[in-house]
């Protein structure tokens, strides 16, 4: 079974490692007929927007999923990001956990898809001690 994706005008997505754009003025339908790495652009992090610990987990991720031929480099960037995370941050071990069993399973993109609550519970610390240290 095919799985159907409409692209917007000038959308962007990163099919099997290609990066493809909606070129048209209207939207258009893929069908794609294989297993393959599939993001769409509202999931894609750019390296220059990974500016924070769990953004460069992410992208850690997400160079997992679309590019296997450097499997080992990406997993070795991961568990050092995480390492780095979980001595700063204990509170997030759990949600950590799980996105290393999608990892350890090679399953990326349920690993992304976690790893984007870890980057809103990230921005929940951040606002908490902004509101901390406005209100000192």
């Amino acid at each position: 079974m095919a799985l159907k994706i409409t692209l917007k005008p000038g959308e962007r997505m990163i099919l099997g490692g290609a990066v493809l754009t909606n070129g048209s003025p209207a939207s258009c339908d893929l069908l794609i007929e294989n297993k393959t790495p599939i993001l769409r652009q509202k999931d894609i992090l750019s390296e220059e927007k990974a500016t924070s610990p769990c953004r460069r987990i992410y992208y850690a991720i997400q160079l997992m999923y679309i590019d296997e031929t450097q499997l080992a480099d990406y997993h070795k960037m991961y568990w050092d990001l995480v390492k780095d995370l979980v001595q700063a941050a204990p509170s997030t071990v759990a949600l950590i956990d799980s996105i290393n069993e999608q990892i350890l399973q090679r399953r990326y993109y349920q690993a992304l898809k976690l790893t984007k609550k870890l980057i809103e519970y990230e921005q929940e610390a951040v606002n908490r001690v902004s509101i901390n240290i406005e209100g000192v």
